[in-house]
């Protein structure tokens, strides 16, 4: 009988599942109703507002070709002044909101904004739509942020060129630098410069909760206004996020309704603290929690490489909601960077490509550790199944791995396990000393030990040297863990010979506490 547990596995609370665990997907289920309802808006509605939105193009494209007429883009750029300044930032702004309205917009404002010298940077969120553009031209046309790949756009490219953006390229290594400079410098003009509307997360969301900010707009350390965007629908047609409805459903599912309400609230500009502007960082997450509480939504630490991942799990046969794992939480905490937790997700995707929504059960563990379900072995899956449910996901794994097993793959456990192995102290193992051990500890009967043999036993010679012994645990990490558990359980089982009274298992009970504890890079705050 395997060990029983008297209480539950220690966990850290900033490692525990987040409120939202996916604010990437966009789950609106149109009914046989709600379809037959917009088809019969959109005959009438879409080639209405499809021709109004035309004429508006029509007049906005010339009135941009003369504000930039001539204009610099690069290099020594100033802020327009005189007639191309009052052209922008009321005539553009004007055609802007007529676009808006054709399209079927009701724009709701609350609060009052700010003049550029109190906030010369606007924080807006959530950031869930293509359609939150609409914030711009209710801000009078702000500067933002856009990559130059825009400015080529037919038609809409003259537009983004009236807000004299900051230009992000993917092809100038320098570019983020570049970029954070370029906001620095405009923040800190005096109001010269109109201010820079920055969307922080940096990616759309669902609007469920508010991810991670980015730390651009907060670098300066220049008071920053907060803008919420709401859209109180009752059906959601504007959410453009990584699952759901394509732009080109969404835009037409959109011109079907009668309007889209949209609100657009300014809160008091949030002036950071001595302790806020050398910290970027918690400057970015002060201004989010304060926008979290007045939208009333959690906040978690998603951020674009969450996304990314999402593609990837996709791409190795995987539901893409295996990939989210909170990559700024569980990048600071254990020190990785995006490609070693995608190297992970290339090895979990191994082990879950047998099993049905990305989640491992004991039996596929075993599986792929080519053992049988052992106490020993389930120690190690309770150990790595962090929220008790019977299954791994891929975030559980990456705790797991780097936590649990990795801090056991030293040299000196590795060396510990190999004498072990090595009955006849002549430093190597023979398959028969390999299979004998397995069989004792982990309860192997039946089970042909020969293709996990070759697999460690790389130049075929037909036994283990050490360094083949630990290069073999190094790609494995799970076996180092699980040697070390095999070892408490001799351990607990002895300590229950002697005392039969004691039910805590003194080693195993606290392994992953200490192992938490352990580690450099778990000991940084949530």
């Amino acid at each position: 009988m395997p060990p029983q547990r008297v209480f539950t596995l220690p966990r850290q609370q900033s490692l525990l599942l987040p409120a939202v665990i996916n604010p990437f997907v966009q789950d609106t289920k149109l009914t046989k109703a709600t379809i037959i309802k917009c088809v019969l808006l959109g005959i009438f509605l879409v080639p209405i507002r499809a021709i109004l939105l035309s004429l508006v193009l029509m007049v906005t494209w010339p009135v941009s070709v003369i504000i930039t007429f001539k204009y610099p883009l690069k290099g020594a750029v100033e802020p327009m002044t005189g007639w191309r300044r009052f052209m922008c930032r009321r005539v553009m702004a004007a055609l802007g909101r007529a676009y808006y309205f054709c399209m079927g917009f009701r724009v709701v404002v609350k609060g009052k904004q700010v003049s550029s010298s109190e906030a010369p940077i606007l924080a807006v969120a959530p950031h869930s739509t293509f359609f939150d553009g609409i914030v711009c031209i209710v801000a009078g046309l702000p500067s933002t942020v856009s990559r130059v790949e825009n400015l080529a756009t037919p038609i809409f490219g003259r537009f983004v060129r009236c807000l004299q953006p900051v230009l992000v390229s993917r092809k100038d290594p320098d570019s983020r630098k570049n970029t954070i400079q370029e906001i620095d410098s405009r923040a800190k003009s005096g109001g010269s410069w109109p201010q820079v509307l920055i969307f922080p997360e940096g990616t759309c969301t669902n609007r469920s909760c508010l991810i991670t900010f980015k730390q651009g707009a907060f670098i300066p350390g220049v008071p920053v206004q907060p803008v919420l965007m709401r859209y109180p629908n009752k059906l959601d047609t504007v959410s453009w996020t990584w699952q759901g409805f394509s732009s080109r459903t969404l835009l037409l599912l959109t011109l079907s309704q009668l309007y889209t309400t949209v609100e657009i609230e300014f809160l008091p500009p949030h002036i950071p603290t001595e302790e806020e502007k050398k910290t970027a960082a918690l400057f970015a997450s002060r201004v989010r929690d304060t926008m979290a509480r007045a939208l009333g939504v959690p906040v978690t630490d998603h951020t674009y490489e969450d996304c990314r991942l999402m593609i990837s799990a996709g791409e190795l046969t995987l539901p893409m909601e295996a990939g989210l794992v909170e990559f700024t939480k569980i990048s600071r905490k254990l020190n990785l960077k995006w490609d070693n937790v995608r190297k992970e997700l290339e090895s979990f995707a191994v082990m879950a490509s047998s099993c049905n929504g990305g989640r491992i059960t004991i039996e596929e563990f075993a599986r792929f550790l080519k053992l049988p379900v052992s106490p020993a072995l389930e120690e190690l899956f309770a150990l790595f199944d962090r929220n008790g449910d019977g299954t791994i996901d891929f975030r559980e794994y990456v705790i797991g791995v780097n936590i649990l097993c990795r801090p056991a793959n030293t040299e000196d456990v590795l060396l510990m396990a190999f004498k072990l192995f090595d009955t006849d102290e002549d430093e190597k193992i023979t398959r028969e000393e390999f299979t004998a051990l397995l069989r004792s500890a982990l309860g192997v009967s039946d089970l042909n030990m020969t293709k996990l043999f070759k697999e460690i036993d790389a130049d075929s010679s037909g036994f283990i040297t050490f360094n083949e012994f630990q290069a073999f645990a190094t790609t494995h990490p799970e076996y180092a863990k699980l040697f070390t558990t095999y070892l408490e359980l001799q351990r607990y089982q002895a300590i229950q010979e002697a005392c039969p009274g004691d039910l805590q298992l003194s080693g195993q009970a606290g392994s992953e506490e200490n192992q938490e504890e352990s580690s450099t890079s778990d000991k940084k705050d949530d």
